[in-house]
C-alpha cells in the first residue's frame, strides 16, 4: 500500500511547483511524515509525549521559563556608554508586550518550547505602514516551512486558511534548536528507555509486574476441588488484607504462602532510573541537580553547576534570541548603534561577592574603568568614570599637588 504526500521543492512569488512522492507503510520515513518517531524500546516519542517523562518536563520547563523570566532590553551606544533605547518600538516588543494579549516573556517561553520539542520556534512580525515593527505573533511550527533562495537567503512558506503565504526572513522571528533538530528527536532512544522505566515502575507498584505473593500446595493435584479451594483462599486472603487488624494469616493444611524477594537486578532498578535522568540532562545540556538528581550534589558544586547552566546551556539560547531580535526588529542603520541584551544579573546573584571582588581588582589594577564596570552591571555611566585610576591609592592627584600650601602665621 502506498501513501502519496505532497512535498514542496521550490516556490516563487507567483506560485508553487509541487512534486508528488510516494511512501510505503513499511518505509521508516512514513513515521517522520506523521510525526511518530519509534524507538528500539518500542515507545513512540514525540515532542509532547516526551514530556510525560518527569526529567524531560523539568528540563523543558527550566530552559523555557528561565529565558522567559529574564528581561531583554534594547540598548543604544551613546558617547562610549550604553542606555536603554525606550523610544524604539523594538524595546517595547522585547521588554514589555509582544502583542496586546501576549507578554514578551511569555512569547519567549512559547517559542523556546517549540524549538525544544519541535526543532524551531516562529513568530510573524506585524509592521506599520512605515515598516516599523509593532507586534510579534506566534506561528504554529507545523504550518511553517523554511526554504532558501539560490544565494542562501531564507524565506518562509506559512499555511493559512486562505492558502500558503510567502514571508521574507525579515518578517519571521526564527529560533532554531541545535542543528535545526529537536533535542527530543535526537535523544529519543534515551527518553524511550526512561519512559519504559516509568511504565515498569507503575506496573511494579500496582502489582502488575510482580505478584504480592505465591500460594502453593504440593499435595493437591488440581481438579475441581483444587479450583474451589483456591477461590476460598483468595476470598479469605482479600478479607484478611481488608481488615488490617493485625490478626495472623492462617493457611489451611498443606497450603503455603511465599512472598517473592527483590532480586539483585531489581535492586539496580533505581540506579537505572537515576542514570536516565543523567542522560536526559545530557540531551538538554542541563546540570543533573537542576533536574533534582541530587545524588552527588553538594553546596559547593551546586553553585558551580548553576554557573555552568548559565554559561553552557542558557548562553547559546540567549545569543539566538538576541540575534533573531536584531534581524527582524532593527533596520540596517540601527544595527550599527543598537543591540539587544538579556539582563542576567538575577542568575549571577549567588556569586555576587565573587563578582564584586573581581571588578574591584580589575579597577585597582587599572584594567577596567568604573564606567566599564557599571556597563557590565547594566548601570548608566557617571561623570569622571572613564579614568583608569586606582581608587585604593593614597597619592594625591595633580589638582591637589598644584595647590599652594598654607603657611602657619
Amino acid at each position: 500500500m502506498k501513501i502519496a504526500s505532497v512535498v514542496t521543492k521550490a516556490a516563487t512569488a507567483l506560485g508553487l511547483r509541487q512534486e508528488q512522492k510516494a511512501y510505503s507503510l513499511s518505509d521508516p520515513a512514513i513515521n517522520e511524515l506523521f510525526g511518530v518517531v519509534p524507538t528500539a524500546s518500542g515507545v513512540s516519542i514525540t515532542g509532547y509525549s516526551a514530556m510525560r517523562v518527569p526529567a524531560v518536563l523539568q528540563a523543558v520547563r527550566l530552559i523555557s521559563e528561565t529565558i522567559g523570566s529574564l528581561p531583554c532590553k534594547l540598548y543604544r551606544d551613546s558617547d562610549g556608554s550604553k542606555e536603554a533605547a525606550k523610544d524604539n518600538t523594538g524595546h517595547k516588543i522585547t521588554h514589555s508586550r509582544a502583542n496586546d494579549w501576549t507578554s514578551a516573556g511569555q512569547l519567549r517561553v512559547d517559542l523556546t518550547i517549540d524549538a525544544l520539542l519541535r526543532g524551531a520556534g516562529y513568530a510573524q512580525v506585524v509592521r506599520a505602514s512605515d515598516d516599523r515593527p509593532l507586534e510579534l505573533h506566534r506561528l504554529d511550527p507545523s504550518k511553517v516551512q523554511q526554504r532558501f533562495e539560490d544565494d542562501g537567503e531564507p524565506f518562509y512558506l506559512v499555511s493559512t486558511e486562505r492558502g500558503q503565504v510567502r514571508l521574507s526572513y525579515r518578517d519571521v522571528l526564527y529560533i532554531p534548536a541545535f542543528a535545526g533538530v529537536s533535542p527530543v528527536k535526537l535523544g529519543r532512544e534515551a527518553i524511550g528507555v526512561a519512559a519504559v522505566l516509568e511504565r515498569h515502575a507503575s506496573q511494579f507498584f500496582s502489582s502488575g509486574a510482580r505478584p504480592s505473593g505465591i500460594i502453593t500446595n504440593e499435595k493437591l493435584q488440581g481438579g475441581e476441588a483444587g479450583s474451589t479451594a483456591i477461590a476460598n483462599i483468595l476470598k479469605s486472603w482479600r478479607k484478611w488484607r481488608a481488615s488490617a487488624n493485625g490478626d495472623p494469616l492462617v493457611m489451611d493444611a498443606g497450603w503455603k504462602f511465599e512472598q517473592p524477594t527483590m532480586a539483585s537486578t531489581d535492586a539496580q532498578f533505581i540506579e537505572n532510573r537515576l542514570e536516565q535522568i543523567n542522560e536526559v540532562a545530557r540531551i538538554f545540556g542541563v546540570p543533573p541537580h537542576m533536574l533534582y538528581q541530587l545524588e552527588r550534589a553538594t553546596w559547593s558544586n551546586a553553585e558551580q553547576m548553576a554557573a555552568s547552566f548559565l554559561q553552557l546551556c542558557l548562553r547559546p539560547w540567549l545569543d539566538k534570541w538576541q540575534d533573531a531580535y536584531a534581524t527582524v526588529l532593527l533596520s540596517d542603520d540601527e544595527r550599527d548603534s543598537h543591540y539587544f541584551e538579556f539582563v542576567i544579573d538575577d542568575l549571577q546573584r549567588a556569586d555576587a561577592a565573587g563578582r564584586a571582588e573581581i571588578f574591584g581588582k580589575l579597577v585597582a589594577m587599572r584594567a577596567m574603568t568604573p564606567n566599564e564596570v557599571r556597563a557590565a552591571m547594566n548601570l548608566p555611566a557617571l561623570a569622571g568614570g572613564d579614568e583608569l585610576a586606582n581608587p585604593y591609592t593614597t597619592a594625591s592627584g595633580p589638582a591637589e599637588r598644584q595647590q599652594p600650601k598654607e603657611t602657619a602665621e
